[in-house]
């Protein structure tokens, strides 16, 4: 079939306990070879490529999306179709697999499938372990609903504040609710980029800020272009941040050697990164002190909670588009937007003009 970069000759063989199916095996290894195509490996599995892909697909990438992308593979693309040699997967094959997990899995979490399932074959074909991705030619069906998201009402937000005081998440949560920065921003947040003193001094005067210019993303990179900002901080965040200052100082004085300075905010008993399983611990034992469900919220409902605070309070749609680092004003109003009380007002006064209401005289 040719000879390696080394000038050894490259064998293809067939074999079967048919003679004639071996034989056709090798017919189709020589034309393969005559048109210019590459040999497809025969014993090449859809596992074999799935666990390639995560070995050497996924360098690039952090950790927790590794994590991810593997439990996925090992749930459900593997002990479904791990078996399958890759030549002889089929779109039906591929199809007939996602309307079974559409049963019982999430639209999202079908679209990650397809996307693991899809890179990984890419993967394969370009390196000659089959002709197609068959992939490619299947759509996502629509799964069941997710959890929906949500947003705290104001009463509920002062009761999660007021639970959280005196702990070490109460500037996380401070953070998360009045400026509404991102779980993943507040994990990589450096007292670097925090300046609690501004310059009053300064023409026009520079307020107390953060600089959300990193994340826990690879590279240190945030969601968007536009996820890079400057915030300047409400006064009880500037306080929560000075509280959270000196509680740091009685860890690393408390944890000694075993201190680990990486000048984050938001670090661990002994200075290192807090993942989100760790996040979500604490911020769960908080709400275990309210009146609400622990197992329904999560951090992340705090920056949607940000958003519908400011919406009822008036602000513009599209400057909290800018405070929350949205890509634009279509994903505030879609995602995030949870209108705590009627915004929309004109239409309702306009027909009470047009259509007064009857008393009781009339």
């Amino acid at each position: 079939m040719g000879y390696t970069p080394a000038g050894k000759r490259i064998v293809r063989s067939a074999s079967d306990r048919n003679k004639r199916k071996a034989l056709k095996k090798l017919h189709e290894k020589l034309r393969d070879r005559d048109d210019g195509l590459p040999s497809e490996d025969t014993k090449y599995r859809v596992r074999d490529a799935v666990e390639d892909w995560l070995e050497y697909g996924l360098a690039n990438r952090d950790e927790e999306t590794r994590v991810k992308c593997r439990s996925l593979t090992n749930n459900h693309i593997i002990p479904d179709l791990g078996a399958r040699k890759l030549r002889e997967l089929s779109a039906d094959d591929v199809d007939a697999w996602l309307a079974r997990k559409a049963k019982k899995l999430s639209t999202d979490t079908l679209r990650q499938l397809r996307s693991i399932l899809k890179r990984a074959v890419a993967r394969a074909q370009a390196r000659d372990k089959v002709k197609r991705n068959v992939v490619l030619l299947c759509e996502v069906p629509r799964g069941q609903d997710g959890r929906p998201s949500k947003s705290l009402t104001l009463a509920q937000a002062f009761a999660v504040l007021a639970a959280a005081e005196g702990t070490a998440m109460y500037a996380y949560i401070v953070l998360s609710l009045l400026i509404g920065a991102r779980t993943e921003e507040l994990r990589a947040l450096t007292w670097a980029h925090v300046d609690l003193d501004g310059c009053p001094d300064a023409q026009p005067p520079v307020p107390p800020h953060i600089r959300v210019w990193r994340s826990v993303r690879a590279g240190g990179k945030t969601k968007t272009k536009k996820s890079r900002r400057t915030l300047a901080l409400p006064k009880r965040c500037v306080d929560a941040l000075r509280l959270q200052r000196e509680l740091q100082d009685e860890q690393r004085a408390a944890a000694g050697k075993a201190w680990q300075e990486h000048d984050l905010v938001f670090a661990s008993t002994v200075g290192t990164k807090r993942n989100a399983n760790n996040v979500l611990r604490s911020f769960r034992a908080i709400l275990a002190k309210t009146d609400l469900d622990p197992d329904e919220w999560t951090p992340r409902e705090l920056r949607h909670s940000f958003v519908s605070v400011l919406s009822d309070a008036g602000v513009p749609i599209e400057d909290i588009s800018r405070l929350a680092g949205h890509k634009s004003t279509e994903v505030t109003e879609t995602v995030y937007w949870h209108q705590i009380r009627p915004a929309l007002l004109a239409g309702a006064e306009a027909m009470d003009d047009v259509f007064p209401a009857q008393t009781e005289d009339d």
